[in-house]
């Protein structure tokens, strides 16, 4: 499995009691984590076992925290470095509504020779790529759709995990990815208008499989998840879990869909699975599960009800 971050970033999840908009806000705690979609794909599927690979690109002045990241938990950095500093995302967590704030700073923008080794490494995708995340300013929304083409033609299946002008241009595109998992907003980005309920996001989910999609995956939050092919279409309900942090349950979920479809599991099984990878991040401070065990053991409580 491989993993591409053209934006990556710092997290920096900094604590409240209580988000006070225009007054001071003591911090209680502060933690930083190496991000970035692809990268926290890729760390939810180390915690599950996986051998997964990370390419992308990086600031050479401060990806310490990144280089301490894939060696604690057995990445393949194939990473490109270019010169300054990765962006710092701030998170403001609340904690008397649970609910997390974000500023998302801009990024790095690489040039043409380091762009074209970070595509040259993700081209190295031999199972399952996983295109994820904003890209950074100057380069131009369809390189997901041009990678896809090339890595589908070599056999290789395409989750993409994207939105605004690169998810577009990816559905677009002459070939389509394996899976995409949009969130409701994502999803009413691209189609253009406000989708307010499940058959509204079910409809908008079964006309992106008529296009040439295998497997559309709709995150609603408390609300659960749709999973929808040319063949099924599954609704599962979130468990009730403790929840310490909701940063990065999107891409935990992500990590649950490519490992089951390494494992070539069933639908069911699938939608299972990756609930319960979301699940478990829920638990945890940044873009980690569990464990395999703590993961499979929410997956056996989650039942997919089949839906019209």
């Amino acid at each position: 499995m491989l993993t591409l971050t053209l934006n990556p970033a710092i997290d920096v999840t900094v604590a409240l009691e209580a988000l006070l908009p225009g007054q001071v806000n003591p911090a209680v705690g502060q933690e930083r984590h190496a991000a970035g979609k692809g990268i926290n794909v890729a760390s939810c599927l180390a915690d599950w076992g996986a051998a997964v690979t990370a390419t992308g690109l990086l600031g050479a002045d401060n990806d310490a925290i990144f280089r301490a990241l894939f060696t604690e938990k057995r990445i393949a950095d194939h990473c490109t470095r270019i010169p300054g500093e990765t962006r710092t995302n701030i998170k403001l967590l609340d904690r008397s509504s649970g609910e997390t704030t974000d500023i998302n700073l801009p990024g790095l923008a690489p040039d043409g020779a380091a762009l074209d080794a970070c595509i040259a490494a993700a081209e190295q995708a031999r199972d399952i790529a996983v295109l994820c995340g904003s890209l950074p300013r100057g380069v131009q929304s369809d390189i997901y759709a041009r990678l896809t083409a090339t890595l589908v033609a070599r056999g290789v299946r395409v989750v993409a995990d994207a939105s605004g002008a690169a998810l577009k241009a990816l559905l677009d595109g002459a070939v389509m990815p394996h899976a995409i998992k949009p969130n409701r907003h994502e999803l009413e980005g691209l189609v253009g208008h406000a989708l307010p309920d499940a058959a509204a996001l079910l409809g908008a989910a079964r006309r992106l499989v008529a296009r040439g999609v295998g497997l559309v995956v709709v995150s609603m939050g408390g609300e659960g998840a749709l999973f929808v092919t040319a063949d099924a279409a599954l609704r599962v309900h979130p468990p009730a879990v403790p929840v310490t942090s909701s940063v990065g349950a999107g891409d935990a979920m992500v990590a649950g869909i490519v490992a089951g479809l390494a494992d070539n599991l069933p639908l069911p099984a699938l939608a299972c699975r990756a609930t319960a990878f979301a699940a478990g991040k829920l638990q945890k401070t940044g873009a980690q599960i569990p464990g395999r065990a703590a993961v499979e053991a929410i997956a056996a409580t989650l039942r997919p009800e089949p839906i019209e």
